[in-house]
C-alpha cells in the first residue's frame, strides 16, 4: 500500500481542545480517583499528585464537568462555601457529599493546566441558575454571587470560558428530559441570560444527531451558540457488560464519521457551518457498566444497581482493541478538524477512563498511551492524504453480520511551528503486518513512535504492563521508503521533525 499527501491541501488546523477529557460524578471518577483526601499521594487539597501528573504529561487541553447525567439534578450552591449540604444524586442513586464542587474543580485545572468546560444543569435546573453559576464564576465584584466566591478566597475572576447547556436533555433516561420544543427554548432563553452576565462565553448545548432536535435547537439559539454538542458510545454495554470482541470492534470503526458528517450537513444546510463547531463532549468506545438505572425497572437492593460499577474497574477488559479504536477515532477527529473543534474523552479517571485509581498508584491503560501518542507527536495541521491500493479486511460486528474494513486507519499532518511530517497510522489486522510505502516529497530523518501489545487482548494492570509506547529510529528518508505496521498496532511516524 502506497500512501500520498497533499502538502498543498490542508484541511485546516487541529484544535489541540479535540483531545479533551471529561470527568463526572460517577462511581469512582471523582471521590476516590482525582480526589482522595487523606491519601498519602494527594496533595494538601486532596487531589491526588500521581493523577494530575498523568494528565499533565498528557497535556490535557479543556476539562468537562462535573456531567455527564450528574448535572440534571445539581445545584451548584451547595457545593460552595463553608456549608455544604450533601446530595441525593438522583440520576445515579448515591449521596455525594458535595466536598468536590466548583472552586475545587477550578483549582485541580489550574494544576493540570486546561480550560475549565463546565455543564450546567438544564434538567432540574433554570436559566436563572445557570446564569448565577457564571456570575460566581466570572464576574469582579457584581452582585451577590461574585461576592460570594470573594468571600470563599477568589479574589480573582475564574474567567471559565466554556459552558453547556445541559446533558443529553434529549433523553428518556435524563432526569428533567425535554422535548425538542422545549429544548429550543429553555436553550435560547438561558443562553440569552448567560450572555448578559458574560458576552465571551462560548456556548454549547445538548444535541444528537435527530433531525427535529437540532433543527428546533438551532433554529431558537443558533444566533447564541458557538458549539453544538454530540455524545457517542459504539459499544453499549451499559446494561450488561457483553464487550465487543477485536473483530466487533474493528467493526465499529467504519462509524467513527457518521454522527460528524449528520451534524456537518445539518450545520451547512442551515448556514451556520462557519459559526458554530461540533463539541463532541463525550465519547468512548464503551458504554459505562451501570444496570438498573436507566431502564424502567429500577434496581431495589444496592447489590443490583451500585455495587456492579465495580465490574468497570477489571482492567483485564481495556485491551488493545480499546487502544486502536481510540486510535481510529482521533484520526477521525483530525480529518474533520475544520468542523469539530473539541472532544472529551469519557471519563479520563476511572470508569471506562484511561487512567486507573488504586490506594497506592495508577494504572495507566493502552488508551492513555494513544493520547500519549498524538498528543506529543502529531501536528497541528491537518493535510489531505490518501493511501493507493488500500487493502480491505473482512470482520464480524457484534450482530455476527460479516463486514468489510479498511486494514489502514491514516491521518497526515504538519507542524505549524516547524518543519517535518507527522503521520497517524493504524493497523487494525489482528495477526499480519502490513507493509506501508512512503510516496512523499520530504527529507530527513525518520522516527516511528507505536503501542502495541503481544496480542489483541493485552492491558495493563497492576504489576503487568502488556501495552507501551515505543519508539524506533527508521533512517534518512528516501522515496518509496516502506513502514513495517505491527498488527493491532497504532504509531505516528516523523519525518525530517
Amino acid at each position: 500500500m502506497k500512501l500520498h499527501i497533499n502538502r498543498k491541501h490542508e484541511v485546516g488546523k487541529r484544535n489541540p481542545m479535540i483531545y479533551g477529557h471529561f470527568m463526572e460524578h460517577f462511581h469512582r471518577q471523582i471521590y476516590g480517583g482525582i480526589y482522595d483526601p487523606g491519601n498519602p499521594l494527594s496533595d494538601e487539597t486532596g487531589l491526588r499528585v500521581d493523577v494530575l501528573e498523568a494528565m499533565q504529561r498528557i497535556k490535557v487541553p479543556v476539562l468537562r464537568w462535573p456531567g455527564g447525567c450528574f448535572v440534571s439534578s445539581y445545584h451548584w450552591k451547595d457545593a460552595v462555601g463553608k456549608n455544604r449540604k450533601p446530595l441525593f444524586d438522583k440520576a445515579w442513586r448515591t449521596e455525594d457529599p458535595n466536598t468536590f464542587g466548583t472552586d475545587e474543580y477550578i483549582e485541580m485545572c489550574k494544576k493540570i493546566g486546561c480550560e475549565p468546560y463546565i455543564c450546567t444543569n438544564a434538567g432540574t435546573g433554570t436559566a436563572e441558575e445557570m446564569s448565577d453559576w457564571v456570575e460566581y464564576c466570572n464576574l469582579e465584584s457584581d452582585g451577590q454571587y461574585a461576592k460570594w466566591r470573594i468571600s470563599n478566597g477568589y479574589d480573582a475572576p475564574h474567567k471559565v470560558k466554556y459552558w453547556s447547556i445541559g446533558n443529553e436533555n434529549y433523553g428518556f433516561w435524563e432526569i428533567g428530559a425535554k422535548s425538542s420544543d422545549e429544548w429550543g427554548r429553555l436553550v435560547r432563553e438561558s443562553a440569552k441570560m448567560i450572555k448578559h452576565v458574560d458576552p465571551e462565553t462560548e456556548l454549547t448545548a445538548a444535541a444528537l444527531t435527530d433531525l427535529d432536535w437540532n433543527i428546533n435547537l438551532l433554529k431558537n439559539s443558533g444566533q447564541f451558540l458557538d458549539w453544538i454538542s454530540i455524545h457517542e458510545y459504539w459499544d453499549s454495554i451499559q446494561q450488561n457488560n457483553d464487550y465487543a470482541d477485536y473483530d466487533a470492534v474493528m467493526a465499529y470503526t467504519n462509524l467513527t464519521e457518521h454522527s460528524i458528517q449528520k451534524v456537518r450537513g445539518l450545520l451547512m444546510a442551515m448556514g451556520l457551518d462557519k459559526k458554530i463547531k461540533i463539541a463532541f463532549d463525550e465519547w468512548n468506545l464503551r458504554g459505562w457498566y451501570h444496570p438498573n438505572v436507566h431502564t424502567i425497572r429500577q434496581g431495589i437492593g444496592k447489590e443490583e444497581y451500585l455495587y456492579p460499577r465495580d465490574e468497570n474497574d477489571n482492567n483485564t477488559k481495556y485491551t488493545m482493541a480499546d487502544a486502536v479504536f481510540t486510535a481510529c477515532f482521533l484520526n477521525a477527529l483530525n480529518r474533520n478538524c475544520d468542523i469539530v473543534g473539541m472532544a472529551n474523552f469519557a471519563p479520563i479517571v476511572n470508569t471506562r477512563g484511561c487512567i486507573y485509581t488504586y490506594e497506592d498508584g495508577i494504572v495507566l491503560r493502552g488508551t492513555y498511551h494513544v493520547f500519549n501518542l498524538y498528543v506529543n507527536y502529531m501536528g497541528d495541521i491537518v493535510l489531505n492524504a490518501w493511501c493507493e491500493d488500500m487493502e480491505k479486511m473482512s470482520v464480524y460486528n457484534k450482530a455476527g453480520d460479516r463486514e468489510e474494513t479498511d486494514v489502514l486507519d491514516i491521518a497526515a499532518t504538519v507542524f505549524s511551528n516547524r518543519e517535518g511530517f507527522a503521520i497517524a497510522v493504524v493497523n487494525k489486522s489482528d495477526a499480519e503486518e502490513k507493509r506501508l510505502s512512503l510516496e512523499l516529497e520530504a527529507s530527513g530523518d525518520v522516527q516511528f513512535h507505536y503501542i502495541s501489545g503481544d496480542s489483541t487482548e493485552a492491558y495493563n494492570d497492576m504489576g503487568h504492563d502488556g501495552v507501551a509506547l515505543e519508539h524506533t529510529y527508521l533512517g534518512a528518508y528516501k522515496p518509496g521508503m516502506s513502514v513495517a505496521l505491527k498488527p493491532h498496532m497504532a504509531g505516528v511516524i516523523q519525518i525530517g521533525c
